[in-house]
């Protein structure tokens, strides 16, 4: 017999928090692709900058290996942080949302969605600093 009645509350706890790590490497992957295809397909300022910001919204551990400066064999290393840092993003996101009996997966996306934008948030800021002290450096 089983443990969980299909599809019913604890039935959905659980698979929240199963699936919820692996669930969050979604919008990243997407995002990163997005940047991939913006910079292959097109050649120009804006599309180096949307780029840019697609790429480290998908995998802000770019930025600590030193992107877009640094040499592109660290890539491979900034990439590995980020899916860490997306599993454990996706992972506190279910837990977040497994606290209520009736957790839905709405709830997951709204509780990753707030961590997310703490983590682009400081994305953009690191990206901010970083132009405006290449820009001094260039000046």
């Amino acid at each position: 017999m089983s443990r969980n009645v299909f599809e019913g509350p604890r039935w959905f706890r659980s698979r929240i928090r199963s699936r919820g790590p692996f669930v969050a490497l979604v919008p990243p992957a997407v995002l990163g692709l997005l940047s991939i295809v913006t910079l292959r397909v097109t050649d120009g300022k804006t599309s180096g900058y949307v780029g840019l910001f697609l790429g480290v919204f998908a995998a802000p551990g770019l930025l600590i290996v030193g992107a877009p400066f640094s040499d592109r064999s660290l890539y491979p290393i900034g990439v590995t942080i980020s899916v860490m840092l997306w599993l454990v993003v996706g992972a506190i996101a279910a837990r977040r949302t497994t606290r209520n009996p009736m957790a839905s997966w709405a709830d997951f996306w709204r509780n990753f969605a707030w961590l997310a934008a703490g983590i682009w948030l400081g994305a953009v800021t690191a990206l901010a600093v970083a132009r405006i002290s290449v820009g001094d450096l260039i000046s």
